[in-house]
């Protein structure tokens, strides 16, 4: 939607709230519900502020200690927020309602950080182009009903593994078809949903893109779908892994570089080897921006489609990187990170990483053949996220990539994910122990 059409829309009555919003750490959608005529007469332009603890709290909005940005010493101040006018848009499953992207003025944002990541692209004459399918759990229970009963056996919309199944789907449709179709209207544009290894478990691919866009369509895409499914008296869920006996959720990233003459920048061996090589070789340190909760790494079980190795192959599913299609659409598909993921996070590392590689001619491994699952030699994929956070932090990467800021600012994210786990007693624990023990 152009500021114009806006405008007539706002003048028409048919828009009268404007969402502006911008991802957190975990990729939520924060921000403000501002009325038409006010957006257009005093946001539009100049933005508008948030308190600067939104890049500094938890889950649960906690201001967490500790934080350099901002603190309750620094009294956690304005945060200045401008709208990114090429992602206004009609929210279409919300009433009269248009949404905007803001980019916050600080370098840990994580639009920020991908955003720096596209420009150095930009400066070598490069774009990134980019595809995610991102998988997601339905329930056939509302988010107030599974709190109340502590998500204590939630009742999933499937009862088997519905891979591909269009009867299993067509139960679902009524959810996962408005999504679509809602995504489809505000200009996320979709390329189709299937059932997927979990019952009740659903994937929706969005059109490829550049990488900037393709991630504020995935923030877009999660937000509306949690909406819709309210709006239906259903839950979704993102959890990289909700039941340890179940599939997990993937964000399978296609990624591919462009020239400016619109060829694929990959028809160059070398180029192309060794920004494998470079996404390859700092994998373990940048897995914390593909799995940041405690939960994520539970996924990573052989034999279920995650990946538990660093491996390349072309077209196979048991490895971290796969490398699939030829000509204009050959691209590589990293498996690791969890629907959990923040997009921004995830695009900014494979962006840096790969050209790492290009810039210090990382050559990736040989090619593996056969089955990853079975494979002795290999580097593993972090398997706890405190190991994943040693491999961060010990690793001189993340710095030269995004400065020692980003990489203070993020370790204390994941160090607080984690001490905040560490910290309570587990449901599983009181079912070992209470009586026996």
């Amino acid at each position: 939607m152009t500021r114009e059409e806006l405008e007539r829309k706002v003048a028409t009555d048919e828009i009268d709230t404007v969402l502006a919003v911008m991802p957190d750490l975990y990729g939520r959608l924060l921000g403000k519900r501002l009325t038409g005529h006010y957006f257009l007469e005093h946001v539009i332009d100049d933005g508008m502020h948030v308190c600067d603890y939104l890049l500094a709290c938890d889950m649960e909005m906690d201001p967490v200690p500790g934080y350099a940005f901002t603190n309750w010493e620094r009294g956690y101040g304005d945060l200045h927020v401008h709208p990114d006018l090429s992602t206004l848009r009609r929210a279409a499953w919300l009433e009269k309602t248009a949404i905007v992207l803001c980019d916050a003025h600080a370098s840990i944002a994580p639009r920020t950080m991908l955003q720096a990541q596209i420009d150095k692209l930009k400066a070598r004459g490069l774009k990134a182009m980019g595809g995610t399918e991102i998988e997601l759990y339905v329930f056939d229970e509302s988010y107030d009903a599974l709190r109340e009963k502590h998500y204590a056996a939630p009742k999933t919309a499937g009862r088997y593994i519905e891979d591909y199944h269009i009867f299993q789907g067509t139960k679902e449709e009524a959810l996962v078809g408005a999504i679509r179709r809602a995504l489809d209207a505000s200009e996320v544009p979709i390329e189709s949903s299937k059932g997927e290894w979990g019952p009740g478990q659903q994937e929706i691919n969005l059109l490829f893109c550049e990488a900037l866009e393709q991630a504020d369509r995935n923030a877009l895409y999660k937000h509306a779908a949690k909406e819709i499914a309210w709006q239906q008296g259903k839950a979704v869920t993102f959890m990289a892994k909700w039941d340890e006996t179940l599939a997990g959720s993937s964000m399978h990233v296609h990624l591919s570089l462009w020239n400016q003459d619109g060829t694929n920048a990959f028809s160059d061996e070398t180029f192309f080897l060794n920004f494998l090589g470079g996404m390859m070789h700092h994998a373990r340190a940048i897995t914390a921006f593909f799995a940041p909760n405690v939960a994520s790494y539970k996924r990573y079980q052989a034999g279920s489609f995650a990946p538990t190795s660093i491996a390349w192959c072309r077209d196979n599913r048991t490895a971290g990187f796969r490398v699939v299609g030829a000509g204009k659409s050959l691209r590589i598909e990293c498996r690791i990170p969890g629907a959990d993921a923040n997009p921004y996070l995830v695009y900014a590392a494979l962006i840096a990483a790969g050209l790492d590689g290009v810039d210090n001619s990382i050559a990736p491994p040989p090619l593996f053949e056969g089955d990853v699952y079975e494979a002795q030699d290999l580097p593993r994929v972090p398997a706890y996220l405190r190991e994943a956070i040693h491999e961060f932090e010990k690793s001189d990467f993340p710095a030269r990539a995004f400065g020692p800021e980003i990489v203070t600012h993020y370790s204390h994210f994941w160090r607080t994910e984690q001490r905040k786990f560490d910290e309570v007693v587990t449901d599983w624990e009181k079912k070992r122990f209470f009586e026996r023990i």
